[in-house]
């Protein structure tokens, strides 16, 4: 795409000019202890123009991988066939509402049938959305929620998800041919559970409008749905404490990473008060994840804490943050990629704003099969109410792949 390779061509040069302004910055710190604050707020400016960039390059790398994936299959299948029976039904009962042949109770049943549900609903109050709808608002938060690109995300056909794992013990370990076999500690499992909580949107139309036969149903309602839907669920993945919510990054307890244990999260100290002391912090971060679980690491911070790293240098005065600067390439710190989140905290006292870890490893997002839709044409007059609803579950299931930095308070 043009539009991507100007982009990269931008990031590059701004990058470059950003480099040589802030090297001229840093060695008027070193040899009259101070910068003059026109160029230090150049160097901010150019910094942000550079963040900038790089968040448009990596949205129209979206837009490119969303319009990739934009065709449906097609078949002549029996369950394609059903699929496409259930959606013309679907658009019938959304702009009419039931009238005995596309009853929610009816579609319902044959949505099981079709393979889009797991579930009928005996009371016929609501149906399960059609692929085309749920595949939408499914790629549109994709998109837009961090935590669902770095995550591991499996749909599961009830409420709770559940997995063992062994903390270590198990009976192992190296003897002669004729030495007795002492024993050895006995294995540790933990069993995780995750369950699905609901999430909600209602957008509302009038029925004139939907007596309009050019109106694409299905875009029309993931186009309002899935921004309520990704924003509160970005939100949730980092901040909710668990209660009626998923459980996010931050709702976790963290200790001091020379005292982790599992349930916990190890974090690195900031080495500063309010604020991030140096490169060397970084590496210690990243060296705080053991061997088995960097491969496939990444950083998770907002873009305003990227505006503060990307000025420390290593010990032989290299950039450790750096743009990408080919298609699909992402920023990297430290050699790896960095995955921006603002609902992640600012640099602040007290505060958390860097995670390092393998995610997948780490945070598992589960979804309910099915997105439920309710149509209400009797509660506001002369308006159409579709309480849209998922169950959607998060949580940490391997404490050990991830990392945090705590800024220090004094």
């Amino acid at each position: 795409m043009d539009e991507i390779k100007k982009i990269i061509e931008a990031l590059g040069k701004t990058f470059e000019t950003f480099k040589g302004e802030n090297d001229v910055r840093l060695k008027e710190i070193e040899t009259k202890g101070h910068a003059d604050p026109l160029l230090a707020e150049k160097v901010e400016k150019i910094s942000t123009d550079m963040h900038e960039i790089s968040a448009m390059k990596r949205q129209l790398e979206a837009l490119e991988t969303m319009a990739g994936r934009g065709a449906f299959g097609g078949g002549t299948s029996e369950i394609e066939q059903a699929k496409s029976d259930y959606k013309a039904g679907f658009e019938k009962w959304f702009k009419k509402g039931g009238d005995g042949t596309a009853t929610a109770a009816a579609l319902n049943d044959f949505a099981v049938k079709a393979g889009l549900s797991t579930l009928s609903d005996p009371d016929g109050g609501s149906i399960t959305a059609p692929p085309e709808i749920e595949s939408t608002i499914d790629r549109v938060v994709g998109t837009m929620s961090a935590m669902r690109r770095i995550c591991t995300v499996m749909p599961i056909g009830s409420d709770t998800y559940k997995k063992i794992v062994n903390q270590g013990g198990n009976a192992h370990g190296w003897v002669g041919e004729k030495e007795s076999r002492t024993e050895t500690d006995t294995a540790t499992l933990v069993e995780i559970a995750i369950n699905v909580k609901e999430l909600y949107s209602m957008p509302a139309t009038t029925q004139k409008l939907l007596d309009d036969a050019i109106i694409d149903v299905a875009g029309w309602l993931a186009d309002e749905v899935s921004i309520d839907f990704s924003e509160e669920e970005g939100d949730a993945f980092i901040n909710a404490d668990g209660v009626a919510k998923p459980k996010g990054l931050d709702a976790y307890t963290k200790v001091a990473n020379a005292s982790y244990a599992w349930g916990k999260m190890g974090y690195i100290a900031s080495g500063a008060a309010s604020t991030l002391a140096s490169a060397d912090k970084l590496k210690d971060l990243k060296r705080a994840l053991k061997p088995a679980y960097r491969n496939g690491a990444l950083w998770l911070m907002n873009d305003t804490t990227a505006g503060v790293i990307d000025k420390f240098k290593d010990g032989e005065g290299n950039y450790i943050w750096k743009p990408g600067l080919l298609e699909n390439a992402p920023d990297t710190l430290l050699g790896k990629a960095i995955e921006y989140d603002d609902n992640v905290e600012d640099i602040g006292a007290g505060n958390y704003p860097i995670y390092f870890g393998n995610f997948k490893r780490a945070y598992l997002i589960v979804d309910r099969i099915g997105i439920r839709v309710i149509r209400d044409n009797l509660t506001e007059k002369g308006k159409v109410l579709f309480y849209t609803t998922k169950r959607v579950g998060g949580g940490i299931i391997m404490y050990e792949a991830i990392k945090t930095m705590k800024i220090a308070t004094t």
